[in-house]
């Protein structure tokens, strides 16, 4: 299948664009870029250098991937946004880079990244994540896998959010989000499971109740954090799921978000 690009697009030369890649009215791609087999780009688009997108992507109206850091550090050094396959990225979305730190901003696949959405640099965002509009990550933020962050939600730099949790709308993210949890409110705090992504996930009940069990010694026993996951190790059983909420909170620099139990 042959690359469709419109009359008025301004596409580099260099750059490589796949079987079936179609670039719409005034977008620009520059030299250094990489488009996989069938992504389509609409109008208006900016794809800067460094830009990897892979197959079956939608990139939509005025979106800009690739570009710089918003990081005084950022001396143009040559660094990498990647995006994985059949993402869809809405409407005045924003993708910058990487920086010499890490070397490379990535965006996994299947993901769907709502209108004016910004990923700033170094951030890792897992597959199947959903950023709804006016979702905005600082840099350095890493989400998990099936991760959904509501409308109007700011997460600060370095902040983790892990697998399969749900962040409410218009909610500030200020530290690490454990992974399975609902969490809205001023301070963020943990409101429950996430009991509807789970089932969809396919986690069985049995599995949910122990990290219901798990989630109850760790914010509703009046327990320190350290207290808490002593007594997980010691009363829960250590599936999969338990055991990636034990190393999850040991690897946090930030601390994870309150319980109802211990919000200040």
């Amino acid at each position: 299948m042959s690359v469709s690009i419109d009359s008025h697009a301004i596409v580099s030369p260099k750059a490589k664009l796949g079987d079936g890649v179609r670039v719409g009215a005034f977008s620009i791609i520059e030299d250094d870029v990489v488009i996989g087999d069938g992504t389509w780009i609409g109008a208006h688009v900016g794809v800067y250098n460094g830009s990897r997108i892979g197959h079956e992507c939608k990139i939509h109206q005025a979106a800009a991937v690739g570009s710089p850091p918003q990081d005084l550090k950022y001396k143009g050094e040559p660094t990498l946004l990647e995006v994985g396959e059949k993402t869809i990225i809405r409407e005045y979305v924003t993708l910058n880079r990487g920086t010499i730190e890490n070397g490379k901003t990535s965006v996994g696949s299947n993901c769907l990244l709502m209108a004016y959405t910004h990923v700033a640099h170094d951030c890792i965002v897992g597959n199947n994540a959903i950023l709804a509009n006016c979702a905005t990550l600082g840099g350095h933020v890493t989400l998990g896998e099936w991760v959904i962050v509501g409308g109007l939600t700011p997460v600060h730099q370095f902040c983790r959010i892990g697998d399969h949790a749900m962040i409410g709308g218009g909610f500030r993210v200020v530290k690490d989000v454990p992974p399975y949890v609902l969490a809205g409110q001023e301070p963020l705090t943990f409101e429950g499971l996430n009991l509807v992504g789970l089932r969809r996930r396919g986690l069985t009940a049995q599995a949910i109740e122990h990290l219901d069990k798990a989630f109850r010694l760790l914010y509703r026993s009046n327990l320190n954090v350290s207290q808490a996951v002593a007594r997980i190790v010691e009363e829960v059983e250590l599936t999969t799921e338990v055991q990636n909420l034990i190393q999850f909170i040991a690897s946090s620099k930030r601390g994870i978000i309150f319980g109802h139990s211990n919000r200040s």
